[in-house]
């Protein structure tokens, strides 16, 4: 029982942290103080679940113990009596909300944390950073390997920026119209990050690909609230496509398969036609932005499964959109990888020289594609690169390939 009990609320951690935390903060108007009550009430399940047995609904058991916690934290604060009796009403509304069976109905109120989180009071550069940690529950130390700073540095940002929020007073509440233009941008460019940990991350974990999935229901939940949004639209399409191909990614024996050498028969035919057919649906509006354009590339892509190869060419104008749009470090180290497969492996090189090298330091993409152009060149300097890109890597899979095509060139090399 305490192993399945530990499982038990490891799981409804993982699947619902982010449901819980966005309906405790929007009622107490109070991130952390939402956190530190689920976390008390994760700790309460690990020492009660062992002995009493995992309950019907932990999510709903849970909230409750939360929402207790949450109270119980409040009296012990100075806190005017109308905003006290404000808290009180709305959690007690929330335990009405659990059916006779136990139930929970509370409502799935993340998109309102994800406006909040992108809100002008807190500072653009933690937006995503704070989204990622509160709506999806990923850790600081993961964060902020990602946005290569240190663990340290972004705890103390979302620490800031969650208490800007409270003392703020910020709405949790999706924006009007005219003022959602702004804060969209933000939102999609988080739901795709954390697409993105789940897409790169450990391969294999469970969460991960959980991550993945979560991501996917954002944009999803998304759409039903802005259903003529071309970018959020072009959002989902891009994530429906890479999700298409992720059990082509390993062959049978768990081996990392880069795109261009998948079988397409592996790939998965519906989501496919449901990502072309959400991007055809994004081009009639008229308003090409940078996540249709990126939907558009895998399109591209898609379509080796009908006509058996991969049209570089239209590949290389969509780069060239994506670079004048949104000239990022990965857009532009995927124009390089692209120009050297449809003009020559030279060409993408030159691309890759143009990258400032304080930026590709620790840019593991950029070292596998300079590697690769390196290679077919023949330069002995792609062993190099490939160490580099090996050493950069969180991937057991991608090392191992990687490993192996560093093998092959140094088989070549004279010498």
């Amino acid at each position: 029982m305490p192993l399945d009990a530990g499982r038990a609320a490891e799981q409804v951690a993982r699947q619902s942290y982010g449901k819980l935390i966005a309906f405790l903060a929007a009622r107490s108007r109070d991130v952390p103080a939402a956190e530190d009550a689920l976390s008390e009430a994760l700790a309460s399940a690990l020492r009660v679940w062992p002995e009493r047995g995992v309950p019907d609904n932990p999510e709903a058991w849970l909230m409750v113990a939360a929402r207790r916690n949450l109270m119980q934290a409040a009296r012990h604060r100075t806190v005017q009596a109308n905003a006290q009796a404000t808290i009180s009403l709305a959690f007690e509304e929330a335990e009405e909300r659990m059916n006779g069976a136990g139930k929970s109905i509370f409502p799935d109120e993340r998109l309102k944390l994800l406006f909040a989180c992108t809100h002008p009071a807190i500072d653009k550069s933690v937006h995503t950073a704070l989204m990622l940690q509160t709506v999806l529950g990923i850790e600081a130390k993961t964060i902020a390997r990602a946005f290569v700073v240190s663990p340290e540095a972004m705890s103390q940002r979302l620490v800031r920026a969650k208490v800007k929020i409270r003392e703020a007073g910020i709405p949790f509440a999706i924006p009007p119209r005219p003022a959602l233009s702004g804060r969209l941008a933000a939102v999609l460019s988080a739901i795709y990050a954390a697409y993105g940990l789940g897409w790169d991350g450990l391969d294999g974990e469970e969460e991960r690909h959980s991550l993945a999935g979560e991501a996917i229901w954002l944009g999803r939940t998304l759409l039903t609230v802005l259903p003529d949004e071309p970018e959020a639209i072009g959002l989902l399409s891009l994530m429906l496509h890479c999700e298409a191909r992720r059990g082509a990614r390993r062959d049978g024996n768990g081996r990392y398969v880069p795109l261009d050498e998948q079988g397409t028969a592996a790939w998965n035919a519906i989501m496919i036609a449901e990502a072309d057919a959400l991007l055809r649906k994004a081009g009639s509006f008229d308003r090409f932005g940078p996540f249709q354009c990126q939907a558009a590339i895998q399109s591209v892509h898609a379509a080796r499964r009908l006509s058996g190869v991969t049209d570089w060419q239209a590949l290389t104008t969509l780069y060239a959109a994506l670079v004048t749009m949104k000239p990022t470090l990965g857009a532009r180290v995927g124009q390089a990888a692209v120009i050297g497969r449809a003009l020559s492996a030279a060409a993408g090189l030159e691309r890759l020289d143009t990258l400032d090298p304080r930026d590709i330091a620790g840019y593991q993409p950029y070292w596998a594609v300079r590697a690769f152009l390196l290679a077919r060149v023949g330069d002995i300097a792609a062993a190099d690169a490939y160490m580099t890109a090996i050493g950069l890597s969180d991937s057991p899979a991608v090392r191992d390939f990687l490993a192996g095509r560093l093998e092959q060139v140094r088989q070549t090399s004279p010498g």
